[in-house]
């Protein structure tokens, strides 16, 4: 198993920054790193989900929503066939903060039998959930 974590401050309210999380149609326009994302933000319904990962290729999947809790998480699970090869469950979970400030946390959990052989595409997804932390903190502030 291998855990990814990352965080940036976002200076607004939280239902913002979950509205802007939420709103599928936008990400084109905002994220560079999810490009895509198709479906309804419904518990246990499947998404469409294209990202884009710096220096990397692209790709899209069919995860499932895990937990949908407004204003706090977004969790879904994605993976490579069938479980256990490559498994992911990437989730977003939001936090207050003092002065309207919010905490926004995006990681993914990745379990099964690739884990071990995939360090570099692994890096590359950090760089690019880094890139959409910083890009959802724009399209929060302005």
């Amino acid at each position: 198993m291998k855990n990814i974590q990352t965080e940036i401050l976002i200076n607004t309210d939280i239902t913002k920054v979950w509205d802007v999380l939420m709103n599928f149609d936008n990400y084109p326009k905002w994220n560079p790193f999810i490009t895509s994302i198709g479906g309804e933000p419904k518990l246990g319904s499947r998404l469409t989900v294209s990202i884009n990962p710096p220096g990397g290729n692209g790709m899209t999947f069919k995860p499932t929503i895990l937990t949908l809790e407004a204003n706090k998480e977004f969790r879904w699970k994605g993976k490579l066939g069938i479980n256990g090869i490559f498994d992911g469950e990437h989730y977003f979970m939001l936090e207050v903060l003092e002065n309207d400030k919010t905490k926004f946390i995006q990681g993914e959990k990745f379990s099964g039998l690739l884990v071990p052989f995939v360090g570099k595409m692994l890096d590359k997804t950090q760089k690019g959930f880094q890139l959409m932390n910083e890009s959802i903190k724009k399209e929060c502030e302005r």
